[in-house]
């Protein structure tokens, strides 16, 4: 027996407080979810708080300058936490996961001494190893190289325990595009795809939780090109539109969703499955980031404006109902006025349901960050501030559009007044109305009766539920 093994036996012994901060994007959701997993073995028992914990993780995200801040901020609270534990006869380790570890693992061991790890996102299957050697050494760990097949390998049999009726799946990690204002490929390296057994196996077992709901999450998506199972066109590889279908054939899964995709990765077999395959929702976050074709060719993206619009059109033939939402990048090193008409123009085009707009932030090692021509500050802005100011109007619009109409809502939840329930449309809106708690996980027909921007209030149709 290894001293690593003889260490985690000995952990096992008595339970411990484990403390996981999530910061960014949904996949960083399902990271803590499977480090929460894999470290139950050892002991540790989730904390709402990170006072008192024996293991704090920092699972972050280095998309923003101010979010890659903000850890290190939260490591500043943590440091008398730290001290406070070892003066009372106990020990904290003190863990940054994620994106930000990748990108500045060296700066954050010199900068946060209390830190006793740094792992990154295709390394955190090995913290039980790197736990113990911390509890055997008290020493510094830094794991950041990518090791994304050895990752899912390890991760593979579908442990995982769900708290609730929708779940999310990784299926996709990394990026190839190399978009000039994105650290991705730096931190989570070249697109990679599960093999659809795996992934399968997982979505099982969710079904088997009561899992009713799935999100297929990548960086990219829609780029998933997945080993096939075996026996089935053995040695050939699925799309991620084969994939939806097949696991649109497991019992229990009656919705299914997936997010990010890159315009440029839209098939038409996957533009298809939004007409064919009733349990894929008719909700599509498809980031643009930009109007001006310009622009669109300063950031790498591939595309043109006229291509993404181009591409909505083609889905709203095949799936009218369909609801887009987005991404936009405000002040992008060179954006004149015209070229922020232009994303106004577009987003007046297209119409969506809700979206993300932020403003440019350089990261370091990205080609944006070294660009000429970067926008001032107070320009970016009132831009901004522009172009929430329509999205908002847009949001609004399409959530008063559903009042009259009967949606198919996943209740989830007690709501906040007795006797009210809350759930979601197959549009992601909060919807909440009244309703028998014995509802919780089954999905049930609603008239839509009343609209604000963020959430729906409806009445339940006596006696009717749906499948999906």
């Amino acid at each position: 027996m290894t001293a690593e093994t003889m260490t985690i036996e000995t952990a096992k012994t008595a339970r411990k407080r484990l403390f996981i901060r999530t910061y960014g994007c949904q996949m960083n959701v399902y990271d803590s979810e499977r480090m929460r997993d894999l470290l139950v073995p050892l002991g540790y028992e989730p904390a709402d708080a990170p006072e008192g914990a024996d293991l704090v993780i920092l699972n972050t995200c280095h998309i923003r300058e101010k979010a890659a801040e903000k850890v290190y901020s939260e490591l500043g609270r943590l440091k008398p936490l730290k001290a406070e534990k070892e003066a009372a006869g106990g020990q904290m380790t003190v863990t940054v996961a994620g994106c930000v570890a990748q990108a500045e693992g060296a700066e954050i061991q010199r900068r946060a001494p209390v830190v006793d790890l740094v792992v990154g996102p295709q390394t955190y299957h090995r913290l039980p190893e790197l736990i113990a050697r911390v509890h055997r050494e008290r020493g510094e760990a830094l794991e950041t190289e990518f090791e994304v097949e050895e990752k899912f390998d390890a991760l593979a049999a579908p442990k995982r325990h769900v708290e609730g009726y929708s779940a999310f799946v990784t299926v996709q990690e990394g990026c190839d595009k190399f978009c000039s204002f994105c650290v991705v490929p730096y931190t989570r390296g070249a697109e990679y795809s599960r093999p659809a057994a795996q992934i399968t196996a997982e979505v099982r077992a969710l079904a088997a939780q009561g899992v009713r709901e799935i999100t297929l999450l990548g960086q990219n998506v829609n780029a998933y090109s997945g080993e096939a199972p075996a026996g089935e066109e053995a040695g050939g590889r699925w799309g991620l539109a084969r994939l939806i279908r097949h696991l649109a054939m497991i019992g229990g899964i009656d919705r299914i969703r997936f997010t990010t995709s890159h315009p440029n990765d839209m098939d038409e077999d996957l533009i298809e499955a939004f007409a064919s395959e009733e349990k894929l929702m008719p909700y599509l976050h498809l980031p643009v980031q930009a109007g001006s074709d310009r622009i669109l060719k300063a950031m790498n993206r591939k595309h043109t404006a006229a291509d993404y619009i181009a591409l909505i059109e083609r889905l709203r033939v095949l799936r009218p109902d369909i609801a887009l939402s987005g991404d936009f990048i405000v002040g992008f090193p060179g954006e004149q006025e015209s070229d922020f008409a232009d994303t106004m123009k577009l987003v007046e085009t297209v119409g969506y349901a809700s979206a993300f707009s932020f403003k440019y932030s350089r990261r370091p090692g990205t080609p944006g960050a070294a660009m000429a021509g970067q926008v001032d500050e107070a320009v970016k802005t009132e831009r901004l501030a522009r172009l929430q100011a329509l999205l908002d109007t847009q949001q609004q619009a399409f959530n008063a559009s559903m009042v009259g109409k009967s949606l198919p809502v996943l209740f989830e939840r007690k709501g906040r007044n007795p006797g009210q329930l809350g759930g979601r449309s197959p549009y992601l809106q909060g919807v909440h109305c009244d309703g028998p708690a014995s509802l919780i996980g089954q999905i049930a027909m609603v008239e839509i009766v009343s609209a604000s921007k963020n959430a729906l209030g409806g009445r339940l149709l006596s006696g009717e539920s749906c499948a999906a």
